[in-house]
């Protein structure tokens, strides 16, 4: 009886996730001479499991007398709850040799799980295979979980065919299948899947907005977040607010954003640690740092991924003091720093040039913190080396990094060449970049740029020809501006926009005056065979200058300009947005591919390093 009371009790508690009240059970159960009694040891693991406290789970697991295929699962299943898919992997390594258990349903489950959150592939199809196998091979809920490891990996087809193959299909599958169908852009077969699920709830809708997020989908994902506000009523929900948010931040849409920042309000959300991350996120990317400040400030309970989301929005608009501060403070508030806070730390260095500081950061996650850097940690280094000119020490930590380079890295080198114009060794990159047969279209274009800067034609012919062969397009350069709560999209050329003679006329007139104040167009910029008048005409069309012009005609006298560009601004755009601050006595800030450039009284924020 007394058991009995004891699992009901561990059972709210898992539910509950108080890791508190666990702690008072266990003593209780130990008390009476329980701990070994029954289902209670299991029920303990599983309790610990879910409260976060995987050190208890463990020296459970380890004192147990005897451990049946449940301790096994339940322990697996906690390493996989704490974020430890590695050490899951390793675990069930060990069952047969310490129990002479073989694997059930359950035991196989976990491992799925744990190969989905690891994204290997490789090895969730050999787990597929054994469970194919195994006596449990017409299990669904195996089967679900293969679902959701295949949508993880990018494989949808794959997941298709085992979601086709589930007796009864449950709100979990079908969510997995819709989440992955829309994570790699795939819209049409999401929402065709979503229009047949036959019982909708909170996790489908979920599913639908925060993959459309993940793959860069975000007004798709706005758009069914409104319908989900239309349709049903489900009250309101911190995970999908927290994506829909992180959409408007990827757009950089700040009045949608300020939008949603109600809703948090409205529905008592703004304790939530993940809504209050991503509400410093959004205004950051939205420009307005004073409100990513003040909701930092506000936060009661700043957790980790806070402290790391202040610190990259600062370093992304160039205040790397400010950001190199909030570490120390970070440190001295006891909060451990995580491998993205090392990143935007890199980053901040690199931001600025504080070549020396960076090196101290990417030592310090290894000597101190005994992180292994991934290759992004790799490749922001290097960034921060070669925009710091330090061309020689990028190459060779290019070639002895314990990662083959993707194209990311080298693309990173050879645009660090061209802007400090070391020709032979931008030559010799693109070649080897060429080499590789990289898939992103940008990286053609930069190669290309690279030999015609060095006046290379036949190369650039080559390359052109390449593109043309493997159907590979460039993506047009463009800007975006919104006022009054309506996003205008320019792009470089000549527009069709209705207002077309008045922002050539603006833009004309801002040119004339910015020469008068000595400015000489820099052509250096348009890597194109033609003459130099056509070339300086040619600069007049980039697609910023079109937004800025938009912007000066239509937005309020004082009011701050802010623009979103999909592409690097060139350097001669950055000289001319410095002459249009102080000419028009206007602050402009521009979010590039790169980071924010702050214009204000002929400056940038960036110090003119970027």
């Amino acid at each position: 009886m007394l058991c009995s009371h004891y699992v009901h009790q561990l059972r709210a508690c898992a539910k509950l996730q108080s890791l508190s009240f666990g702690q008072q059970l266990h003593a209780q159960i130990t008390k009476y001479g329980l701990q070994h009694y029954g289902p209670l040891p299991n029920s303990l693991v599983d309790v610990y499991g879910k409260c976060g406290g995987i050190g208890n789970a463990q020296q459970l697991f380890d004192e147990m007398p005897h451990r049946n295929l449940i301790s096994w699962a339940s322990i697996l299943t906690a390493y996989n709850n704490a974020g430890l898919p590695h050490k899951t992997l390793f675990m069930f390594l060990e069952m047969w040799e310490l129990d002479n258990l073989l694997p059930d349903h359950f035991v196989i489950a976990s491992l799925v799980r744990a190969c989905a959150n690891l994204g290997d592939i490789k090895l969730g199809k050999q787990v597929h295979a054994h469970f194919a196998v195994s006596p449990f091979f017409d299990d669904d809920v195996v089967k679900s979980s293969l679902v959701d490891m295949y949508s993880k990996c990018g494989f949808p087809g794959y997941a298709r065919t085992v979601f086709d193959s589930i007796k009864v299909k449950d709100t979990i599958s079908w969510a997995a299948l819709i989440s992955g169908y829309a994570r790699i852009g795939c819209k049409a077969d999401a929402l065709e899947l979503f229009r047949k699920m036959p019982n909708k709830n909170l996790r489908s809708w979920s599913a639908l907005i925060s993959g459309f997020v993940q793959s860069g989908h975000g007004s798709s994902a706005c758009s069914v977040f409104t319908m989900m506000r239309r349709k049903v009523d489900y009250g309101a929900d911190p995970s999908i607010l927290s994506s829909v948010v992180s959409a408007s931040a990827n757009m950089a849409a700040l009045q949608l954003g300020k939008q949603l920042h109600c809703l948090v309000i409205l529905f008592g959300f703004e304790r939530d640690v993940f809504i209050s991350t991503s509400l410093i996120d959004m205004y950051a990317k939205c420009s307005d740092l004073l409100a990513a400040k003040s909701i930092f400030n506000g936060t009661s309970k700043r957790e980790v991924v806070c402290w790391t989301s202040i610190i990259v929005g600062m370093a992304q608009h160039g205040q790397a003091k400010e950001a190199l501060s909030l570490y120390d403070e970070m440190v001295r508030d006891g909060v451990k720093p995580d491998e993205v806070t090392f990143l935007g730390l890199i980053c901040a260095c690199g931001h600025v040039g504080l070549v020396n500081k960076g090196r101290e950061f990417f030592n310090l996650m290894v000597r101190d913190h005994g992180m292994r850097p991934s290759l992004h940690h790799y490749t922001c280094l290097l960034d921060l080396l070669s925009r710091s000119g330090h061309l020689d020490e990028a190459e060779k930590l290019l070639k002895t990094m314990p990662y083959n380079p993707d194209e990311v890295a080298w693309a990173t080198l050879l645009s660090a060449c061209r802007k400090h114009k070391n020709t032979e060794v931008a030559v010799r990159v693109a070649d080897h970049l060429l080499y590789l047969g990289p898939e992103d279209p940008s990286a053609y274009i930069l190669i290309s740029n690279t030999y015609a800067a060095a006046s290379m034609w036949k190369k650039v012919s080559t390359v052109r020809k390449l593109m043309s062969d493997m159907d590979l397009k460039r993506e047009p350069g463009y800007s975006c501006i919104e006022i009054a709560k309506e996003s205008h999209v320019f792009y470089a050329g000549k527009t069709c926009h209705p207002m077309r003679k008045q922002l050539v006329s603006l833009l004309e007139e801002l040119d004339a005056e910015m020469r008068k104040r000595g400015y000489v167009p820099d052509t250096s910029y348009v890597l194109r065979d033609i003459e130099q008048h056509q070339k300086e005409k040619h600069l007049l069309w980039h697609s910023e200058r079109w937004a800025v012009a938009y912007g000066l005609l239509k937005s309020a006298p004082s009011a701050t300009i802010r623009i979103v560009k999909n592409l690097r601004t060139c350097g001669d755009c950055h000289t001319v947005l410095k002459f249009i601050s102080s000419i028009a006595k206007r602050e402009i800030i521009v979010r590039d591919a790169n980071r924010f450039h702050h214009f204000k009284d002929g400056n940038c924020s960036c110090g003119d390093f970027w």
